[in-house]
Protein backbone atom coordinates (compact mmCIF):
# COMPACT_ATOMS: atom_id res chain seq x y z
CA UNK A 1 0.00 0.00 0.00
CA UNK A 2 2.36 2.82 1.30
CA UNK A 3 4.47 1.95 -2.54
CA UNK A 4 1.32 2.38 -4.00
CA UNK A 5 1.04 5.87 -2.01
CA UNK A 6 4.44 6.87 -3.43
CA UNK A 7 4.04 5.75 -7.31
CA UNK A 8 1.02 7.55 -7.04
CA UNK A 9 1.72 11.03 -6.11
CA UNK A 10 5.51 10.96 -7.07
CA UNK A 11 5.19 12.78 -10.38
CA UNK A 12 2.48 15.00 -9.03
CA UNK A 13 5.70 16.45 -6.41
CA UNK A 14 8.37 16.26 -9.31
CA UNK A 15 6.27 18.56 -11.69
CA UNK A 16 4.58 20.66 -8.97
CA UNK A 17 6.93 23.44 -9.72
CA UNK A 18 6.29 23.71 -13.40
CA UNK A 19 3.57 26.84 -14.47
CA UNK A 20 2.97 29.08 -17.08
CA UNK A 21 0.74 31.75 -17.96
CA UNK A 22 -0.36 34.30 -20.71
CA UNK A 23 -1.41 38.26 -20.20
CA UNK A 24 -4.12 37.95 -23.24
CA UNK A 25 -7.19 35.96 -22.93
CA UNK A 26 -8.20 37.01 -27.02
CA UNK A 27 -6.74 38.33 -29.95
CA UNK A 28 -9.90 39.19 -32.53
CA UNK A 29 -8.62 40.60 -35.43
CA UNK A 30 -11.69 42.96 -36.57
CA UNK A 31 -10.83 43.74 -40.18
CA UNK A 32 -10.90 40.76 -42.88
CA UNK A 33 -7.79 39.78 -44.06
CA UNK A 34 -6.88 38.81 -47.46
CA UNK A 35 -4.78 35.85 -49.19
CA UNK A 36 -1.08 36.37 -49.62
CA UNK A 37 -0.96 38.89 -47.07
CA UNK A 38 1.34 38.87 -44.27
CA UNK A 39 -0.03 40.55 -40.61
CA UNK A 40 1.43 41.09 -37.24
CA UNK A 41 -0.80 40.18 -33.97
CA UNK A 42 -0.61 41.75 -31.26
CA UNK A 43 2.32 39.98 -28.30
CA UNK A 44 1.84 37.74 -26.18
CA UNK A 45 3.45 37.43 -22.81
CA UNK A 46 4.35 34.80 -21.61
CA UNK A 47 4.97 33.87 -17.62
CA UNK A 48 6.59 31.48 -15.69
CA UNK A 49 4.28 30.74 -13.21
CA UNK A 50 6.22 28.39 -11.75
CA UNK A 51 9.14 27.70 -9.13
CA UNK A 52 11.62 26.23 -11.89
CA UNK A 53 13.57 27.52 -14.80
CA UNK A 54 12.21 26.14 -18.26
CA UNK A 55 12.40 26.45 -21.79
CA UNK A 56 8.88 27.22 -22.98
CA UNK A 57 7.64 27.95 -26.81
CA UNK A 58 4.34 29.21 -28.35
CA UNK A 59 2.46 26.44 -30.91
CA UNK A 60 -0.71 26.63 -32.61
CA UNK A 61 -3.51 24.05 -31.52
CA UNK A 62 -7.35 23.65 -32.14
CA UNK A 63 -10.38 22.52 -30.15
CA UNK A 64 -11.50 19.22 -31.58
CA UNK A 65 -14.99 19.95 -32.58
CA UNK A 66 -14.52 23.65 -33.87
CA UNK A 67 -17.20 24.97 -36.45
CA UNK A 68 -14.62 27.30 -37.40
CA UNK A 69 -12.14 26.59 -40.25
CA UNK A 70 -8.39 25.76 -38.87
CA UNK A 71 -4.91 28.04 -39.82
CA UNK A 72 -2.09 26.05 -40.41
CA UNK A 73 0.54 25.91 -37.71
CA UNK A 74 2.97 27.15 -40.96
CA UNK A 75 1.12 30.37 -41.57
CA UNK A 76 2.54 31.40 -37.98
CA UNK A 77 5.95 32.26 -36.87
CA UNK A 78 6.90 33.79 -33.51
CA UNK A 79 9.72 35.46 -32.29
CA UNK A 80 11.19 34.23 -30.46
CA UNK A 81 10.45 30.84 -30.93
CA UNK A 82 11.48 29.28 -27.86
CA UNK A 83 13.22 30.94 -24.77
CA UNK A 84 14.34 30.72 -21.56
CA UNK A 85 12.54 31.90 -18.36
CA UNK A 86 13.02 32.44 -14.86
CA UNK A 87 10.22 32.00 -11.99
CA UNK A 88 8.45 34.75 -12.34
CA UNK A 89 9.60 36.01 -15.12
CA UNK A 90 7.65 36.90 -18.77
CA UNK A 91 8.56 37.40 -22.24
CA UNK A 92 6.96 38.67 -25.02
CA UNK A 93 6.69 37.18 -28.15
CA UNK A 94 5.50 38.55 -31.37
CA UNK A 95 3.42 36.71 -33.57
CA UNK A 96 3.15 37.21 -37.26
CA UNK A 97 0.87 35.58 -39.61
CA UNK A 98 1.59 34.66 -43.20
CA UNK A 99 -1.31 33.78 -45.21
CA UNK A 100 -1.03 31.62 -48.70
CA UNK A 101 -2.05 32.73 -51.87
CA UNK A 102 -4.30 30.47 -52.32
CA UNK A 103 -6.54 29.81 -49.31
CA UNK A 104 -10.10 29.13 -48.44
CA UNK A 105 -12.38 32.31 -47.49
CA UNK A 106 -14.11 31.78 -44.19
CA UNK A 107 -13.79 32.52 -40.04
CA UNK A 108 -10.69 30.81 -38.83
CA UNK A 109 -10.07 29.85 -35.29
CA UNK A 110 -6.99 28.20 -33.53
CA UNK A 111 -5.69 28.61 -30.05
CA UNK A 112 -2.17 30.43 -28.97
CA UNK A 113 -0.99 28.23 -26.63
CA UNK A 114 2.20 28.76 -24.57
CA UNK A 115 4.11 25.56 -22.87
CA UNK A 116 7.42 24.53 -21.23
CA UNK A 117 9.41 21.87 -23.06
CA UNK A 118 9.47 19.55 -20.92
CA UNK A 119 11.75 16.12 -22.10
CA UNK A 120 10.31 13.50 -20.20
CA UNK A 121 10.66 10.89 -22.69
CA UNK A 122 9.66 9.33 -25.64
CA UNK A 123 5.90 9.63 -25.89
CA UNK A 124 5.42 11.38 -23.09
CA UNK A 125 4.07 14.86 -22.39
CA UNK A 126 3.23 16.97 -19.34
CA UNK A 127 0.09 18.91 -20.18
CA UNK A 128 0.92 21.74 -18.80
CA UNK A 129 -0.43 25.21 -21.25
CA UNK A 130 -1.87 28.18 -21.15
CA UNK A 131 -3.58 29.78 -24.31
CA UNK A 132 -5.12 32.52 -26.41
CA UNK A 133 -7.78 32.71 -28.57
CA UNK A 134 -7.34 33.63 -31.88
CA UNK A 135 -10.24 34.70 -34.39
CA UNK A 136 -10.09 36.51 -37.72
CA UNK A 137 -11.58 36.01 -41.06
CA UNK A 138 -10.52 35.76 -44.62
CA UNK A 139 -12.28 37.07 -47.58
CA UNK A 140 -11.93 35.72 -50.91
CA UNK A 141 -9.53 37.19 -53.81
CA UNK A 142 -8.32 36.22 -56.94
CA UNK A 143 -4.67 35.21 -58.09
CA UNK A 144 -4.03 38.89 -58.74
CA UNK A 145 -5.30 40.55 -55.79
CA UNK A 146 -3.15 37.93 -54.00
CA UNK A 147 -0.20 38.57 -55.47
CA UNK A 148 -0.89 42.45 -54.64
CA UNK A 149 -2.11 41.81 -51.31
CA UNK A 150 1.46 39.68 -50.52
CA UNK A 151 3.39 42.29 -52.53
CA UNK A 152 2.01 45.47 -50.20
CA UNK A 153 2.06 43.85 -46.87
CA UNK A 154 5.45 43.06 -47.78
CA UNK A 155 6.49 46.37 -48.15
CA UNK A 156 4.56 47.74 -45.62
CA UNK A 157 6.24 45.07 -43.09
CA UNK A 158 9.80 45.66 -43.95
CA UNK A 159 10.17 49.67 -44.36
CA UNK A 160 11.80 51.56 -45.06
CA UNK A 161 14.17 48.79 -46.48
CA UNK A 162 11.84 47.86 -49.05
CA UNK A 163 11.27 51.50 -50.40
CA UNK A 164 14.76 51.86 -50.82
CA UNK A 165 15.10 49.00 -52.94
CA UNK A 166 12.18 49.31 -54.84
CA UNK A 167 13.88 52.95 -55.84
CA UNK A 168 17.25 51.99 -56.80
CA UNK A 169 15.63 48.82 -58.91
CA UNK A 170 12.84 52.09 -60.82
CA UNK A 171 16.37 54.38 -60.99
CA UNK A 172 18.10 51.46 -62.81
CA UNK A 173 15.05 50.63 -65.33
CA UNK A 174 14.93 54.40 -66.11
CA UNK A 175 18.86 55.12 -66.47
CA UNK A 176 18.73 51.87 -68.79
CA UNK A 177 15.58 52.95 -70.81
CA UNK A 178 17.64 56.54 -71.10
CA UNK A 179 20.78 55.14 -72.21
CA UNK A 180 19.07 52.76 -74.78
CA UNK A 181 16.77 55.95 -76.85
CA UNK A 182 19.04 58.88 -76.50
CA UNK A 183 22.58 59.22 -77.02
CA UNK A 184 24.92 61.61 -75.79
CA UNK A 185 28.29 62.87 -76.69
CA UNK A 186 30.18 64.72 -74.55
CA UNK A 187 33.29 66.74 -76.15
CA UNK A 188 35.31 69.60 -77.25
CA UNK A 189 35.35 70.43 -80.60
CA UNK A 190 38.56 72.72 -81.97
CA UNK A 191 37.50 75.46 -84.79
Amino acid sequence: MLFLTITLTLPLIVFAGIGVGVNLGKIQIDEPLRPGGIYNFPSIGVINTGDEPGEYELAVTYHQDQPQLRPAQEWFSFNPSSFHLEPGSSQSVAIKLTLPMKMKPGEYFCYLEAHPIIKVGPGTTIGVAAATKTYFSVVPANIWQAIYYKISSFLVIYAPWTYVVLAVIIAAIIIAVFRKFFAFQIGIRKK
